[in-house]
């Protein structure tokens, strides 16, 4: 079965210090490899632009680079209220906003998934239906929450 319709994909921070990790380059590169074939319609936001700021120059060339196609969201009251919900539910402590604001982002801004290589406080098998119960419960869909590794097509395969 082809694939018609590209899936709408929020990148976290990590995924762009990950193309520089060797633990982490090899899918982090095929990863962005697959947005520039236009399989993934990438969604970044402001605050993956404020984090970047602090990275070394070869992040922030690749962060740009990407940032010329991708949607940049901005910060609004509902994503707000949604990372507060996260917070209140006690997914993640106040220390640690930021990494539900990077959910609750992708959240409303309706994308598939989020691909992230934050083991801590995002791609956690406890924390995954965590977030996905308080965006049930606040009227919001279901976010898949993915590693590169896990969203990368292997050679020659095409969904």
């Amino acid at each position: 079965m082809k694939r018609t319709k590209h899936l709408r994909v929020y990148v976290d921070t990590s995924v762009f210090g990950g193309v520089f990790d060797p633990e982490f380059a090899s899918a982090s590169k095929r990863f962005f490899d697959t947005i520039g074939k236009g399989i993934f319609d990438p969604v970044i936001s402001v605050i993956v632009a404020e984090e970047i700021k602090g990275a070394p120059s070869r992040v922030q060339t690749l962060y740009r680079r990407v940032a010329e196609t991708a949607e940049i969201w901005q910060i609004d009251e509902a994503t707000l209220d949604l990372r507060d919900a996260y917070l209140e539910a006690g997914i993640v402590t106040e220390q640690w906003a930021a990494d539900a604001l990077h959910v609750a982002i992708a959240t409303v801004s309706a994308c598939e998934m989020i691909v992230s290589w934050n083991f801590k406080h995002i791609v956690n098998f406890r924390r995954i239906p965590l977030y996905n119960k308080v965006n049930k419960k606040t009227g919001c869909g279901e976010i898949g929450i993915f590693t590169p590794q896990e969203v990368i097509e292997d050679e020659g395969e095409t969904l």
